[in-house]
């Protein structure tokens, strides 16, 4: 009865958080996820105080600080400068295209995956507009390569910053063997842009626009995200890192923060809390348990033909139930079995790119699609056409280049 109450709840709470907004209950994801937590702990599938210790700080902690960062540098005019030097440098369209996949993969690498297509998308629409090129190849692009990039370290996205803490992994040594796999996937994903658009877009460019004077970065912004980022690669804790750097640039800032604060997705955070206590109540069934040993015997990393199933496992899993919810149930298992850097890092990989398979497939996905639902920009079957062959062959190409450097 117990196991059957707990299922219905996870499946309610899994359709909220998928269907994004269902007709009867328009509560939304971040809404479903808080509802389906108090659900858990009304009909007994966890105590209050297990409720509470499901929640992970650390991951808050991170995503807090982040957010905060990141909200400095799009005030700070960061990313519409990029953007500005790309236009004026770029001498094809798809010239242009690549940078943009290329500045989106490495700022996702350190700003989280999600706030950079939040800041990123009207960058890419105004670029569009102006150079007059169509925005579907470009919106693909930038989401796509933002998962990707994503994928390259433990700060990258939330189920990545979620590894870290389950596999006591250093931002170092994680990166030093997610960087190679992760370059290799976004080659055959700028490979596949090629093949895909060079017929959609025009031969030449403008003129770029004239250039302008902007006032210079806040020194406060600048110590804050470099000390952030030696924080992480000197080995500290990854959240008190990102939180420390964003009250550099609140005390450089020197004004009242409640404004900043109020631009702040803070329903992420609300999501997060809530699943956290959503994915430990399923996972005191014991059925994920018993589905992972059934599986683990075909899943080895260290082959070939297991790390092809595992590859698959995680990217059915991750759009059934999504990556975030997958790696919080998957995680405990490889870290009872003591799964080495290899193992953690493909599960990072995979369900980073899982994320690509759909439109519906990651929030960084949705928040280019709906920042450009004005302009019709991104379509669902118009990233499908792309986002299936990306996620398998990127999926594969980025496994197999981890299992060749062992």
């Amino acid at each position: 009865m117990q196991t059957g109450l707990t299922l219905v709840v996870f499946g309610l709470t899994w359709w909220l958080m998928a269907a994004r907004r269902v007709p009867w209950l328009p509560i939304g994801s971040a809404a479903g996820a808080l509802l389906g937590a108090v659900l858990m702990v009304a009909i007994g599938a966890l105590t209050p105080e297990a409720a509470l210790a499901a929640v992970d700080l650390s991951t808050l902690a991170l995503l807090l600080g982040m957010m905060i960062q990141t909200d400095f540098l799009a005030s700070a005019g960061v990313f519409g400068r990029i953007a500005d030097a790309l236009l004026r440098r770029a001498r094809s369209p798809f010239g242009l295209l690549t940078a943009i996949a290329v500045l989106s993969a490495s700022l996702a690498a350190f700003l989280v995956n999600d706030t950079i297509c939040l800041f990123l998308t009207p960058v890419v629409v105004t670029l569009c507009v102006r150079a007059r090129l169509p925005l579907t190849p470009f919106l693909v692009a930038l989401a796509t390569t933002a998962n990707i990039g994503s994928a390259a370290t433990l700060v990258g996205n939330p189920q990545n910053m979620l590894i870290g803490r389950m596999s006591g992994l250093s931002f170092t040594e994680f990166a030093m063997r997610a960087v190679p796999v992760t370059l290799v996937g976004f080659a055959v994903n700028s490979a596949l842009l090629f093949i895909y658009y060079r017929r959609d877009l025009p031969d030449a460019l403008p003129p770029p626009p004239p250039r302008t004077e902007a006032p210079p970065v806040p020194l406060a912004v600048i110590l804050g995200l470099g000390g952030t980022v030696v924080a992480f690669f000197a080995g500290l804790h990854l959240g008190i890192a990102a939180l420390g750097g964003a009250c550099v640039m609140l005390i450089g800032d020197g004004q009242d923060a409640r404004p900043r604060f109020s631009r702040l997705d803070w329903s992420l955070l609300v999501f997060f809390s809530g699943l956290f206590v959503v994915v430990r109540a399923l996972e005191e069934t014991g059925l994920v348990a018993s589905a992972w040993a059934g599986l683990a015997p075909y899943m080895s990393v260290s082959s070939p033909g297991g790390l092809a199933v595992f590859g698959g496992v995680m990217i059915a899993g991750s759009n059934i139930v999504s990556n975030v919810p997958l790696v919080l149930l998957v995680g405990p298992h490889l870290e009872a079995q003591g799964g080495g850097s290899s193992t953690w890092v493909a599960l990072a990989f995979a369900t980073t790119i899982a994320g690509n398979l759909t439109l519906v497939g990651s929030v960084a996905n949705l928040i280019v699609a709906e920042g450009t639902r004005a302009h019709d920009g991104l379509p669902f079957l118009a990233h499908l056409r792309f986002g299936v062959p990306s996620t398998l062959l990127v999926t594969a190409a980025g496994l197999a280049t981890l299992w060749l450097l062992g």
